[in-house]
Parts: structure tokens; C-alpha cells; sequence
């Protein structure tokens, strides 16, 4: 594989949308290559968030962060915020990785973001056990929303139109399609990057779908106030519509959400 690009593969979110899953998947594979972490600069070896912290470091900190110990391998980047870059920064992300696929899990919504606030509700309370904690409508949960970028992250027509207008191949993922068949997800996008796994020998192949089965960065299930929900379902509801319109892709979680409020 050519260094033409600095990441070879992007993973644009969405946050709480199984990206940690996908990364691990991804890394199973022995075609691929995951950077150092370097944190705080990075979170982890997952997300190296260059235009979001690191842009004032320059595309040659990037390129020099993404490239492979091995050319031949394909760099991993699967950083969530980069999904409501605006265009002038995707054509940047064009400019340094031309060749890159780039992929896009998408998550019901309201689903996505009660999540995305149970993570937050993490780290405030430093992991607080579930029982310990209930979401009340207040000005807490309000910040709490606010600092959540819960519309950026849920606004995936826009988001998808702006990609694609760089990468007309950019895939775009059920996360209940990848619940249902984990592996199946995984080598559907492990393809689109073409790192297909049936070259693979067995034990190889069987560690694909091991790290396939497993749950990545799950949150404790912290109870939310019926007005929480409805708040959250509300403010999202546009985007569902969108959604559907942008990529005919229908969402379950939510409804089941607000049945178990009646």
C-alpha cells in the first residue's frame, strides 16, 4: 500500500455508535496498523482527533502519527467528531488522505445520544456504579447536553452529504445491522477497505470473529427521567426524518425506548 494518504482508513463516527468495536475488530486483522497513544494528544490508539486538538501541529505531525512502522500496512483513524468537520476541513482530510476509505456507523438517534450522556455521566461521577445515579430535567442534565454536541452528532444527512461530496464511497453501517450480525459487520467493512479475511488462515479468521462477538466501552445503564427522554426525542426527531430521507435507514431503539416509558 502507497503512503499517498496519511490514514488509509477513517471511521467518522458515530460517537456511541461502535466505533471502539469496529477499531478493535479492524485490529485483528494483520493488514492493518494502529498509531501509538499518545495521550492526552490522542485518545487512546483509536482516535487521533487531528482537527478537532491537533490541527495547530500540522499535517506533518499527522502524517508522521498515521504512517505505519510497515508501508504496506493500512493506518487506522476512527476519530467520531470528524463527522461534523465542515467542508472546507473535508477537503482538507481529502487533500492529506486522497485514497482513504472512510466509513460512518450510524445509531438510532435517541439511542445514540442517552448513551452519549451516559458516558458523560461517567466521567463526571468517575464511573458511579448504575444503581447510584438517576438523570433528572434539570440544568445539569441541560449542560450535561450541551457539552455532548448532541444535534452535530446526530445530524447525519447533513453530515453524509458533506462526506460524500469528497468520498462518494464513504459506507455507511446500521449499528443494529452490526448488533444482529457482528460478524458479518465487521468483514463487510473489512472488505470495503479491502482487507478481505479469506485469505486468512483459520486461527487468524477465528480471531476476527472472536473480537467480532465482544462489546467495547459499554456504560452503566444510569436511569433517565421520562422528561429527559422526551426532551432528547424531541430535539432529535428531525433527524430521524432526514435520516430516512438521506439514506432510506429505519431505527428500532428509540421506539422501544419510549414504549417502556407508557
Amino acid at each position: 500500500m502507497t503512503r499517498s494518504s496519511a490514514a488509509d482508513i477513517l471511521c467518522i463516527g458515530a460517537q456511541r455508535a461502535m466505533t471502539s468495536w469496529l477499531h478493535h475488530g479492524f485490529s485483528s486483522h494483520p493488514g492493518v496498523w494502529a498509531f501509538p497513544n499518545f495521550e492526552p494528544l490522542t485518545s487512546t490508539s483509536k482516535e487521533a482527533h487531528y482537527w478537532d486538538w491537533n490541527r495547530k501541529r500540522g499535517p506533518d505531525w499527522y502524517r508522521v502519527l498515521m504512517r505505519p512502522l510497515d508501508d504496506g500496512l493500512a493506518s487506522l483513524d476512527f476519530t467520531p467528531e470528524y463527522a461534523f468537520l465542515d467542508a472546507a476541513q473535508i477537503a482538507e482530510c481529502k487533500a492529506l488522505n486522497p485514497t482513504a476509505r472512510v466509513i460512518y456507523i450510524l445509531r438510532d438517534p435517541l439511542a445514540r445520544a442517552l448513551s452519549a450522556i451516559r458516558m458523560r455521566t461517567v466521567w463526571a461521577t468517575k464511573n458511579a456504579p448504575a444503581e447510584t445515579v438517576h438523570l433528572r430535567f434539570d440544568h445539569e442534565f441541560r449542560e450535561r447536553c450541551r457539552h455532548a454536541n448532541l444535534i452535530d452528532h446526530g445530524a447525519y444527512a447533513a453530515n453524509i452529504r458533506r462526506w460524500r461530496q469528497r468520498y462518494p464511497d464513504l459506507l455507511v453501517l446500521n449499528f443494529e445491522d452490526l448488533r444482529a450480525d457482528p460478524r458479518a459487520g465487521l468483514r463487510r467493512a473489512l472488505d470495503h477497505c479491502g482487507l478481505t479475511a479469506d485469505s486468512l488462515d483459520a486461527d487468524r479468521n477465528a480471531q476476527i470473529d472472536e473480537r467480532a462477538d465482544r462489546r467495547i466501552w459499554v456504560t452503566p445503564s444510569y436511569g433517565f427521567d421520562a422528561d429527559c427522554v422526551e426532551f432528547l426525542h424531541g430535539m432529535l426527531w428531525p433527524e430521524y426524518e432526514a435520516t430516512q430521507a438521506e439514506t432510506g435507514l429505519t431505527f428500532t431503539e428509540g421506539a422501544a425506548i419510549l414504549e417502556a416509558l407508557s
